[in-house]
């Protein structure tokens, strides 16, 4: 494990997986993911071992071994986040970003406040465009921080699952007998990051194209052919209105994903020739 101390102070742990010399892709995981993740350990070694990528696998801060400011939630703290990481990997790094991580992964390039940011993978950011399907309660931010406030982490999970990301009450009770509870729990507090990154761009409003004209690096946007048609027609909207994007969805692909199936994209998009990730 290595750490970097971000602008505010904050202590960022990651693990980098040393590949060949195809450069280096930052990983940004999405709401309740951390760096010990299965899969964020998988997709970190499959990058490096059979892509030659140097991948950068972090936790963001408040969950795993990365610290935390309670009660302060604001997407400038984790944009600084990653200006930190890519100083600290030597100045240029591509990222990586898996849902609310993929949103976070644009909207530090949209700032204009990363240097050094080569290109972009966003796997299936949770746009929510328009109002034909879930659309988060207005009063979401008020009623999260107040669980947060009250250290209650099991409804802070079945609150955000339900009311932020849209998953059906039966579907999320389950999950209480699942192996993966044991880590929502751990992770429950960290989600208000990544409802303040989101929350602007879950309202059912279309995008602006005028909102992302500053991300000028190259983008590829997944999504799958298994995923939710929310997820699926947020990922074509963003696509449309980046400056220098393509979207590629992937059959087979949902948005708890195979390994075998992202990987594969994602690492011809960031090794293309012409990158200098």
């Amino acid at each position: 494990m290595e750490t970097v101390t971000s602008a505010d102070g904050t202590v960022i742990a990651f693990d980098r997986h040393v590949g060949g010399d195809a450069g280096t892709v930052i990983l940004i995981g999405g709401a309740f993911s951390f760096r010990k993740f299965p899969k964020m350990v998988e997709i970190s070694e499959t990058l490096a071992k059979q892509y030659g990528l140097t991948v950068v696998n972090y936790d963001r801060r408040g969950r795993g071994d990365s610290t935390d400011t309670p009660g302060e939630y604001n997407v400038d703290n984790e944009i600084d986040d990653i200006a930190a990481l890519i100083e600290a990997v030597g100045g240029s790094a591509a990222l990586f970003g898996w849902s609310s991580g993929a949103m976070l992964a644009l909207r530090a390039a949209e700032s204009g406040r990363v240097p050094g940011i080569s290109r972009i993978v966003a796997f299936e950011p949770p746009f929510v465009v328009d109002r034909e399907n879930h659309v988060p309660p207005a009063d979401l931010t008020t009623e999260l921080h107040a669980l947060i406030a009250a250290d209650r982490r099991a409804e802070t999970v079945r609150f955000y699952m339900n009311k932020a990301m849209g998953m059906p009450r039966a579907m999320v009770a389950v999950m209480r007998f699942t192996p993966y509870w044991k880590g929502l729990l751990a992770t429950a507090y960290s989600i208000a990051h990544d409802w303040a990154v989101v929350e602007p761009f879950m309202r059912g409003e279309a995008l602006r194209t005028e909102d992302w004209s500053h991300v000028t690096v190259p983008t590829q946007v997944i999504s799958g052919t298994k995923s939710i048609p929310l997820l699926r027609k947020g990922a074509k909207a963003i696509a449309a209105v980046l400056p220098d994007a393509e979207h590629k969805e992937l059959a087979k692909l949902s948005h708890n994903p195979s390994i075998e199936i992202l990987a594969p994209a994602a690492a011809e998009f960031l090794t293309r020739a012409g990158s200098d990730a």
